[in-house]
């Protein structure tokens, strides 16, 4: 249906559309219409429509209240003819809305139905309104008078009026009322708990009933002060109004507000204009020592990260305080240490702690120091480790830039991998007297069987994968053969693949022979040519991660020495040892006389040699002269 109000020449506009039964339904909506003298009593005549075909064929008429130059295209009444009388057929299909049949100086309605009329009575109308006054008029804090179940806490008084207007006047009331009481209504969510409290019966919520007159009646409520974040946000209280006995004169009226919000501030103690701007200075320091070049190493028992944290105002009252941080997906929070009233951190998101700090309020000159604890998440490997803080409260902040520190470092892991070997011989002795196999038709012409195992072991670290390399010295540089490959077995069940197919038994010994050759080959050049009669093969193991730029392993190389001897075969001294050895001799020669004759030495005794002749000499002449 259109509302189609005429301008001032007489021409009809378009308005809008009434809302009324769904347009699929064949209600016959607007089958008759007809315009109240003001059934509501508040100076604006009202439209009835009929719709008598809805519901079935039991029909329904749609009450439009009048506004001061519109009609409200939402309905303010529906009524159902099926729920006045059940047999009712056509209910809506004419109206009379200008008789007042009960001389009440109210409108009536009468409604026509197939072989029946339905006579409706108006009724009065109340307006109910309230007001709430608080006592003392702001929450002080830091004043807690109160002694709620053994804890001293803030709490204020409530008093709430509620009266109603009716129209007409005469009869005056009263109509009966339920309230409901909510504090911090706007605040309503799963994790998030009031920050005030009847006392009455420990809720937010409070639901009571009364019956309002056109005299004010009062009720005082008393609420408590929980220790919550926001202190600087009034509190706030909701009043929603629902009328009871509907079926009893008079009705509420539905235009008049049925929900009213008061709110009480906070004492912030933030100066004349009660605005808090406070300086918040924020230092941390750690005692990891790393650098670009040095980066931390995190292993089984290095596993720890702390930071200082140092929160200091320097300005006005700083409510709400709280230091945020987050940090990389390779770290997880741990604790804070030392455990005071001062500081609670809590982490509700991942990757994220809150701290709270000097609760209620961080005041000017106030300083707090708390220790906060991680440890590296060895489930997400990544080679930085991130963390970042940020102090701030509910107040204005003076200097933002010194509210924030980011720190980050370079990070490796050690895996923790230990490798290990063990051989079934590590010393051969080669018979001298056995002659050299050249046709090989078996795997024990060749020599005696040398096997080795390797082993790799990981600790609680996790490690996806490792490569390990087994370097064999199967032959010379010359190609004579040192070493020959018969097998490869790896651990039953477990997940170790090796490359080894090309090495393992290449010549198919057993299923056909093989003529061995060799070559004369001088050795001089092998670095552990220790003896002249025996030498060293030497396996060399290495293990490796996958990720080496940041899996670390300590000992990642070993090697697997068999030690290779042949009794009475003639050492072939180099000409270069004799050389050595010769000029080495002549040297200790040269320097022994030298040390000798800067002692005198050679003096000393020949001098006595002199001595020892002339003494001779005079022995010889003493005898001539007697004979």
């Amino acid at each position: 249906m259109i509302s189609l109000p005429h301008d001032l020449k007489g021409i009809l506009n378009e308005q809008g559309f009434l809302s009324g039964p769904p347009p699929t339904e064949n209600a016959r909506f607007g089958m008759a219409i007809s315009t109240v003298p003001d059934l509501d009593l508040d100076g604006y005549n009202d439209v009835v429509v009929g719709a008598p075909l809805e519901d079935k064929g039991k029909g329904v008429i749609y009450i439009y209240n009048g506004q001061k130059k519109t009609l409200n295209k939402q309905f303010s009444q529906r009524i159902f003819g099926s729920k006045l009388d059940p047999q009712l057929q056509y209910f809506g299909r004419s109206l009379d809305t200008y008789k007042d049949l009960n001389d009440d100086t109210l409108p009536d309605i009468s409604v026509g139905a197939y072989g029946k009329v339905v006579q409706l009575w108006s009724r009065g109308v109340a307006s109910v309104t309230a007001a709430a006054t608080f006592k003392p008029d702001k929450i002080n804090i830091f004043n807690k008078p109160c002694d709620i179940n053994g804890r001293k806490l803030s709490c204020f008084n409530t008093n709430l009026c509620f009266t109603a207007a009716f129209r007409p006047k005469n009869p005056v009331g009263p109509i009966d009322i339920s309230y409901t009481l909510t504090l911090d209504a706007d605040l309503q969510a799963s994790r998030v708990t009031s920050r005030g409290l009847f006392t009455k019966n420990n809720e937010r919520f409070l639901t009571e009933k009364t019956k309002i007159s056109s005299t004010p009646l009062c009720q005082d409520y008393q609420v408590y002060v929980q220790e919550t974040p926001d202190f600087v946000n009034s509190l706030s209280l909701k009043v929603e109004i629902e009328q009871q006995n509907a079926d009893v004169n008079p009705v509420l009226d539905i235009f008049s507000p049925n929900a009213l919000e008061f709110f009480i501030p906070f004492t912030k103690d933030c100066g004349s204009d009660d605005v808090c701007v406070s300086d918040l200075v924020l230092s941390v320091k750690t005692s990891t020592k790393s650098s670009s070049s040095a980066p931390v190493l995190v292993s089984t028992n290095n596993r720890e990260l702390s930071f200082e944290v140092d929160v200091k105002n320097k300005k006005e009252n700083a409510y709400n305080t709280q230091v945020l941080i987050t940090y990389s997906s390779n770290l997880y929070y741990s604790s804070v240490f030392p455990p005071t009233d001062g500081v609670k951190c809590t982490s509700t998101q991942t990757e994220t702690v809150t701290c709270q700090v000097g609760y209620p309020a961080l005041k000017k000159d106030q300083e707090m120091k708390f220790q906060i604890n991680f440890e590296y998440n060895l489930d997400q490997l990544q080679n930085q480790a991130v963390v970042k803080f940020e102090a701030k409260s509910d107040g204005n902040e003076e200097r933002p830039a010194d509210n924030k520190v980011d720190i980050s470092f370079p990070v490796k892991y050690d895996a923790g991998v230990v490798l290990s070997r063990h051989s079934n011989i590590n010393f051969y002795v080669a018979d001298a007297t056995l002659p050299v196999v050249t046709t090989v038709k078996t795997l024990d012409d060749i020599g005696p069987e040398f096997n080795f195992t390797v082993k790799v072991s990981t600790s609680n670290f996790p490690v996806s994968l490792l490569y390990l390399t087994i370097a064999l010295p199967t032959t010379t540089k010359g190609g004579n053969p040192l070493l020959y490959v018969t097998n490869v077995e790896t651990q039953a069940g477990g997940s170790v693949s090796c490359d080894s197919s090309s090495l393992v038994d290449p010549l198919k010994i057993g299923v056909k022979s093989h003529t061995a050759s060799f070559s004369e080959e001088s050795l001089r050049s092998i670095e552990k040519l220790a003896t002249y009669q025996t030498t060293e093969l030497t396996t060399s193991l290495e293990v490796e991660t996958s990720i080496p730029d940041l899996l670390i392993i300590s000992l990642k190389q070993l090697p697997v020495v068999l030690t290779i001897s042949k009794p009475g075969e003639k050492g072939d001294v180099p000409v270069g040892v004799i050389v050595g050895s010769v000029i080495a001799g002549l040297l200790l020669l040269a320097l022994a006389v030298g040390l000798l004759w800067k002692f005198g030495f050679f003096k000393r005794k020949y001098q006595q040699l002199q001595k020892e002749s002339d003494e001779d000499g005079q022995s010889h002449a003493n005898e001539d002269g007697v004979l």
